[in-house]
Formats: structure tokens, sequence, C-alpha cells
């Protein structure tokens, strides 16, 4: 995931020195529930949490306190007035007291933190204690395998959200996502995806104007996502003694496909969601792949590139490169070729800009995206229009596990064989004492589509 967070002081330290152990989903299922769980703070009803003043406290609830959870946190805390952090879960000790530390320490935010030693949850059923706190909202910054879980649990329960990016693993974690969406809907709820680029002003007016035709018919869209690791995955030699099979994989959560999604999927989603947003969110029809691994690495299931090839109904296609390889050049952009023009987004490497019949550069002003994010999800509760942006989060998503389950079985891969997919990826009932044997790594056309 990108650095750039928009963090400070103590917080920026903190993800600095964390980012590499916990850095940085046309038709969905319908379904109703009812709020469950009883509040340990008196509710604020959904009726006053929609009121136009800013008269109430808004509580905030984190889920999962890695690097990118700490820093969503201080966003959450910085955009609104009235909001303070009562209540963390983390599937480690050690991770929640950092972040909480780290928290307490950034002086624009420190009197918003209020979280009590009794609010303080660790372990696998942490997110469930966090939902039952009395929290209004709720960050879900977990590995991405345990995301659909979280996700189904917190609207279940009434809650607004913040979800990271990408939504699941899986084609069942997936639908499970889109169900969620569909029952925040129904319930008035805000759901406010981490594609942070959606929220950049930039990009913003690039993709307005996409979208708005100015570079005609979208026919190609050419991404990158070529990077570092993530987390370098530790010898065999370095796992502590008396750390269980699942604490090991959950500490290198970037290195095993069923917590990350692989790269691709976790990473490089970013570059997948640019190429989904200039064609106006509509899916691909199908994709073929190649992807593998060069860099050895002892103990991870995880490829180090992928390459994907994306056709749309119409004939458009979209292609996606993306690497995590020490040493090598990187390069984070789109390319986007339409039948009047061409447009370049640049990521963090410069303006955004359109060659076409008018040329144009974007030269307005720019915005801490990552901060917008959480700006305008508050803002959208305060107003009574909650946001959700939970259908393209699973779209997007899907289109990523859709290119990695080309590129790992070497077959081409339909947009509804990956929704309708039956393979599960994440284990079910998971304690910390379970045997967990990582699964090896795929072998393009010995590898089966589940």
């Amino acid at each position: 995931m990108a650095s750039a967070y928009g963090l400070v002081n103590p917080v920026n330290e903190f993800m600095k020195t964390t980012k590499n152990e916990l850095t940085s989903r046309r038709d969905f299922l319908k379904t109703s529930a009812v709020i469950g769980g009883v509040l340990a703070a008196p509710a604020i009803l959904p009726g006053k949490l929609w009121a136009a003043d800013n008269s109430d406290t808004l509580r905030v609830g984190l889920i999962g306190c890695g690097g990118r959870g700490t820093g969503a946190a201080q966003q959450a805390l910085s955009a609104d007035k009235n909001v303070s952090l009562v209540a963390m879960g983390d599937a480690f000790g050690d991770r929640l007291q950092g972040s909480l530390k780290a928290l307490r320490g950034e002086a624009s935010v420190a009197d918003k933190v209020k979280v009590t030693p009794e609010k303080c949850f660790v372990g696998l059923d942490a997110y469930k204690k966090v939902l039952d706190s009395g929290v209004d909202v709720v960050i879900l910054a977990t590995p991405p395998g345990f995301r659909p879980t979280h996700l189904k649990a917190a609207i279940e329960a009434g809650k607004h959200v913040f979800s990271e990016k990408p939504v699941a693993t899986d084609g069942p974690g997936i639908r499970m996502a889109l169900a969620a969406a569909e029952m925040a809907k129904q319930k008035k709820l805000a759901l406010v995806a981490g594609f942070c680029w959606r929220y950049n002003s930039p990009e913003r007016a690039l993709f307005q104007r996409i979208n708005d035709g100015e570079i005609g018919d979208v026919r190609v869209v050419y991404g990158t996502y070529y990077t570092g690791p993530v987390k370098p995955m530790p010898s065999p030699s370095e796992r502590p003694e008396g750390i269980t099979d699942l604490q090991w994989q959950v500490r290198n959560w970037p290195n095993f496909y069923w917590l990350s999604g692989d790269s691709l999927v976790e990473q490089a989603v970013h570059a997948v969601d640019w190429m989904c947003w200039a064609m106006k969110d509509v899916p691909p029809l199908k994709a073929m792949a190649v992807g593998g691994r060069q860099i050895p690495a002892q103990g991870g299931n995880i490829f180090d590139h992928f390459e994907v090839n994306y056709e749309y109904a119409d004939g458009a296609r979209g292609f996606i490169g993306s690497r995590q390889q020490a040493g090598c050049v990187s390069d984070n952009s789109a390319t986007i070729y339409g039948t009047k023009g061409t447009a370049r987004e640049l990521g963090f490497r410069g303006a955004p800009f359109i060659k076409g019949a008018t040329d144009w550069r974007y030269d307005g002003p720019k915005s801490e995206m990552y901060q917008v994010e959480h700006d305008e999800l508050f803002a959208s509760i305060r107003s009574g229009n909650p946001i959700n942006n939970g259908v393209r989060l699973a779209y997007s998503s899907l289109a990523a596990i859709m290119g990695r389950m080309a590129a790992y079985t070497g077959q081409e891969i339909t947009w509804k064989q990956a929704l309708d997919s039956q393979e599960e990826l994440v284990p079910a009932n998971m304690t910390w004492d379970m045997a967990l044997n990582t699964a090896p790594m795929a072998m393009p056309g010995v590898t089966k589509f589940a």
C-alpha cells in the first residue's frame, strides 16, 4: 500500500515502523436482519445520528490496529469536531497497545482518544466485543481475509463502517460483502470504501472527464503497480518458539493468499480500481492472466508478479501489471486510451492530464485523500445521506480476485465464474492452536478453478 497516510509525529513514526507488518468487493444478494447487540453505553439512535446538527458524540471503534488502522483512526478523529475513539480490537495485544500509544501521542487527536482498559479487546473474537461496546462507527482494518465476516457483523449490528480494501479474498467473501452492502442500504448505514484515490481531487477531476466522454469511448486501460514487497516473508529459522501456525501466518499476513488475496488483490487492486473507474464500474466480462514467483520465499505462498488481460463486453480491454520485487523500478500509473484522446493517471508522481482535441492538465487544489475519505463519511452520517460504496468496493475487489484466479489456474475466468466460485480460502472455526499447514503455491495449468 502507499505510505502517504497523512499522519504526523508519533502516529507517523508508528506507521513507518509497522507498515511492513500490517499495511498498507450488477446483481447482488438481498437480505435483511435485525440490528443485534445491546450497547454498553446509551445508543445514539439513527434518527439522531442523521440530524443536521453536530451535538451528539459519534463513538468510533477500531478493528485492526496495524499501521493502516492507526492511520484511519487518526483521520476519523480529525473528521468531525464531536467524535471519540472508545474501543479497539486486534488479534494481538502488542499491536493494540502500540496503536493506542501512538494515537494518544498525536496532539491533534489525543483528547478524543477515550479508550479505557476495559474497551481494549484482544483475540480472534475481538471484533465482536468492539461491536458490542457501544460504538456508532467502526473502522475495519484487519487483514482482508477476515473482512467479510467483520463487515457482515458490523452492518447486522447497525454500525456505520469504514472498510479498507479489498473487502474479501475469495468469491464467498465477495458474496457476503455484497449482501452486507445491500443490508447497509436498507438500514441507511454509511459504508465507505478505502479505495483512497476515489477521494483525491486530481483523480476525481480526471475520471469525471473520462466518464463524461472527453476522450471518447474508452478502449484500453493499461495500469501498473510495480513496487517492493509489503513485508518480506521471514525464514523458518526466524519463527519464534511456541508461536502457533495461525499466529505465524496472521503476523505475516501479506505472504499468505487466504489472508491477503495475494499481492494483486491486496495492493495492486488500486490499479484495478482505476480500470474499473474508467469503465464506469461496469464489470469486465472475463480475464486471462500470467503470474508466478521469481524471487524465492520460504514459507509463504503468494506470487510476486502478475499481468492480467481483462476483456469487456464491448470489446474494450484492460491490462494490469503488478510486481513486488526489491531493487526493481517502481511505477504506479495508468494510461487510458479513448477514441478521441488519451488520459494519464500518474499516482503520486504528478498531476493527471489528457491529450486530445483539447489538452488538459489538473492544476487545482490537492486534497489529502486519506483524510477526505473520513471527512465525507462523517459528513454523510450527520447529513442523513449516508454514503454507500459497498457495491463498487466489492466489484473492484472481485475484479482483482478474478485476475488472480486466472493467473493461478492458467485458464480464462469469467466474471460470473469468479462471483459464483465455491473456493473458500478462509479457514472455518479458527482457533489459535489449530493446525494450519501452508497451502502450496499455485501452479498454472495444474491448479484447478473451484
